[in-house]
């Protein structure tokens, strides 16, 4: 093998222990590389003595030393300097080629170290704790491997192409690496592989080209197992600390939507990232009574368990400020103080909408979330842009309720911001993105969903969580529309009031077909509401009487705020009797201010499921 052979692999001339990270003497390429292709053609022979190096070799020798002294760090090039040229101490202050040789003031001359030369080559390969090959030739013909190869993968023959001889780099694909590395001229490194020793190995392929347009490559291996383990244990720490994250998460979310008798509603969740952080979005359906419906969608900034905690904190004080049948603006109003209690530091954003089908619109309030949605039944899409407020928990501001039409055919989207935010993208393109996906998206809630989720892009390594709440307002027509209807009565006051109240319940109810019980108990509830709005209360009045497929609602309007509330009459008492009586034999009721002043007082009553 030529010089220029040993010239141009570098990685023979300095073998540094992996684990130890120890400077073992350089040797002479050309001496490696002709002593390992040599036993390609021969069984190994007795080790050789030392022998001479004429100039010529000596300078080839140097010309290594000084291509790779330079990279090494000073207490290494200091002794290779010593093992390559040991010079006295007088030599070190006039020579100059070694500077940071000059700084040892040595009063005591070194024991004379052996010419590289003199080292035998195998024994020093052998006693390298990685794993070392060498194969020859366009075929790769193994010429090598030192002992700790054999220790791992066994016995080897030389001569034989590394695919044959060296099975266990033909498994783990690093043929193709001996290919690219001998065509390119540069090393080619497959890392991190497993064995079929069960170790992980990371594996360096080194090129030396030859006069001949044959080849040598190095395979060099590093034992990375301690790595690879710890790496898959982190992965594997990872993994379960994001499954808990998410569990935890998903817990705060509602289990079950509930399902309101007027509207068909779906929602999507999708935790966004790889990490163990989750976010801090919600959404809940709330059904108020009455037949109306609170719907609801919030986004708390920033990711991990301190912004689900607060999430779950406000999903339920929300929850809990429903339950006061308020108005969407006087909701986050109280939401806004309770955000700014619990941590001052965290900003959310919320929508809190209430759907009446008496009404035909979506009531909403905004505190700096993303506007609602809307497709009619003509497919045209509408946005409910204002009024919007700031965020939660920046107190001292007011909010206000807006409303948008939302009459049967229609299907309103409430979403959170990683449904439409993208990188190098304006926010208001993304809204409209949606917007055009809106207006062509038919089917179920649930398909609308799903189909809004995949045109947005959103997979599972999303960067942001996803909340998506879709509703629809079906119109009902043939069979289905009978189990809808609604019937209203406008009071005027007077004595007059509650006879004409009982005889319009009477009549509606039995145009309804309703059992006789369930059409005694509406007249007597419809008769002791408006009685207590004639007592209480001030015109004008109506009464409303509307069924569905679940249930009998029964509602009274009135001019007068105040709410009434159930009271123990005493014996002796000729009033308070009528809202306890409507609490006994309804199956709910309840009361709420009315836009513009005054109130409503309403109950049901549970159909009976149809017998088949």
């Amino acid at each position: 093998m030529s010089a220029r052979t040993a010239a141009t692999l570098p990685d023979c001339s300095l073998l540094i222990a992996p684990r130890t990270h120890e400077a073992v003497p350089p040797c002479s390429t050309s001496r490696v590389l002709q002593h390992c292709a040599a036993t390609a053609a021969r069984p190994p022979q007795p080790r050789p003595g030392p022998e001479p190096a004429d100039d010529d070799y000596t300078r080839q020798g140097f010309v290594n030393f000084t291509r790779w002294s330079a990279r090494l760090p000073g207490t290494q090039r200091r002794a290779a300097a010593r093992a390559e040229h040991p010079v006295t101490t007088t030599d070190r202050r006039s020579e100059g080629s070694v500077p940071a040789a000059r700084a040892e003031q040595l009063t005591d001359e070194p024991p004379p170290v052996p010419a590289v030369d003199e080292l035998p080559v195998r024994e020093v390969l052998d006693r390298v704790p990685a794993l070392v090959a060498l194969v020859h030739g366009p075929d790769h013909r193994l010429a090598y491997v030192n002992d700790a190869y054999t220790a791992a993968f066994g016995a080897r023959s030389c001569g034989e192409p590394a695919a044959e001889a060296l099975p266990e780099l033909r498994d783990l694909g690093l043929m193709p690496l001996l290919d690219q590395a001998l065509r390119s001229g540069k090393p080619r490194t497959l890392k991190s592989r497993k064995a079929p020793d069960g170790r992980h190995y990371t594996f360096t392929c080194t090129p030396a080209a030859e006069d001949n347009g044959k080849g040598t490559v190095l395979i060099f291996a590093t034992d990375v197992t301690d790595h690879a383990e710890a790496a898959e244990r982190l992965r594997a720490s990872e993994r379960r600390q994001r499954e808990t994250a998410v569990t935890l998460q998903r817990s705060l979310l509602p289990q079950e939507l509930e399902e309101p008798d007027d509207l068909r509603i779906a929602a999507t969740y999708q935790p966004g990232g790889t990490e163990a952080a989750v976010g801090g979005d919600w959404y809940d359906v709330i059904t108020l009574g009455g037949g109306r419906t609170a719907l609801v969608i919030g986004d708390v900034m920033g990711r991990g368990v301190r912004a689900a905690a607060v999430m779950g904190q406000l999903r339920t004080a929300v929850r809990a400020y429903a339950r006061l049948d308020l108005p969407p603006h006087e909701v986050l109003q109280l939401l806004d103080g309770l955000a700014a209690e619990i941590d001052a530091n965290q900003i959310a954003t919320c929508v809190y909408a209430i759907h009446d089908p008496n009404e035909g619109r979506l009531v909403y309030a905004s505190a700096g979330h993303l506007p609602i949605l809307v497709r009619d039944e003509n497919g045209t899409v509408h946005r409910a842009d204002e009024p919007t407020g700031p965020p939660l928990g920046t107190g001292g501001w007011m909010h206000a309720s807006g409303s948008i039409p939302l009459g049967p055919g229609s299907t309103a989207v409430l979403y959170t911001d990683g449904l439409v935010e993208r990188r190098n993208e304006d926010l208001d393109e993304g809204i409209a993105s949606l917007a055009r996906a809106l207006s062509g998206a038919t089917g179920t809630p649930q398909v609308v969903c799903d189909r809004l989720v995949r045109s947005a892009g959103v997979t599972a390594d999303h960067d942001d969580d996803v909340a998506v709440l879709v509703l629809q307002h079906p119109a009902r027509t043939g069979p289905d529309g009978e189990l809808f209807r609604n019937a209203a009565l406008e009071l005027l006051g007077g004595v007059e009031a509650a006879p004409r109240a009982r005889a319009f319940a009477s009549g509606v109810l039995t145009s309804w077909r309703f059992p006789a019980d369930l059409h005694d108990l509406g007249v007597l509830a419809a008769s002791e509401l408006v009685a207590n709005s004639l007592q209480h209360g001030i015109p004008p009045m109506r009464l409303r009487l509307r069924r569905t497929d679940r249930r009998l609602i029964i509602e009274v309007t009135d001019g007068d705020d105040h709410l009434p509330r159930r009271r123990r009459a005493e014996p002796g008492d000729e009033s308070g009797r009528g809202i306890a009586i409507v609490a006994t034999i309804a199956s709910n009721w309840g009361s709420r201010r009315t836009p513009g002043g005054g109130k409503a007082v309403w109950c049901e009553f549970v159909l009976p499921k149809p017998t088949e």
